[in-house]
């Protein structure tokens, strides 16, 4: 397989696909959140883009994709083809540091790194509220108001808060 580095263009519309915001987060876009995995311009008018689903079963991915389709149309692009693409899998290490912040600042605990497949296994098992900065905090439910994320209480300011799960 050859792959060649995105041209201007591509970079320009990668960009803009990338500001989507992700429909189930809209704090984050669909760049910080990691699964934009790349775009390509497959004729002057048509463009090809690759999109991974946090889950296999994420339901949010008929409405991202709805909307990068908009918004590559608002900005001229004729066609535009938004494809699922499950390999290699997305990881919550794909959100990027300015989406960590955000989500910490919209009262979600990011995920933890994961570090390299195969590598050390982190030791640090606490959770950070993300509105008192403890680690005193409490699993309530494995699911919250999405599959992503589970419902944690912290034990100090006793405010319930979600925590995006490690994939």
């Amino acid at each position: 397989m050859v792959t060649t580095a995105p041209t201007p263009l591509e970079e320009k519309l990668l960009a803009l696909a990338g500001s989507v915001p992700d429909p189930e987060l809209p704090v984050l876009t669909l760049a910080e959140l990691g699964v934009l995995r790349g775009v390509r311009l497959a004729s002057p008018d048509r463009v090809e883009v690759q999109l991974t689903p946090t889950y296999t079963g994420c339901p949010a991915i008929e409405a991202m994709s709805a909307d990068i389709e908009r918004v590559l149309h608002d900005n001229g692009v004729a066609q535009v083809e938004v494809r699922t693409v499950l390999s290699p899998p997305w990881t919550t290490d794909a959100i990027t540091p300015e989406g960590r912040r955000k989500l910490a600042a919209f009262g979600i605990a990011p995920p933890r790194p994961t570090g390299p497949a195969g590598g050390p296994v982190p030791v640090d098992l606490a959770i950070r509220c993300p509105h008192c900065g403890s680690t005193d905090t409490t699993l309530l439910s494995r699911f919250s108001s999405t599959a992503c994320k589970a419902l944690r209480r912290c034990e100090s300011c006793r405010e319930p808060f979600d925590h995006f799960k490690e994939l």
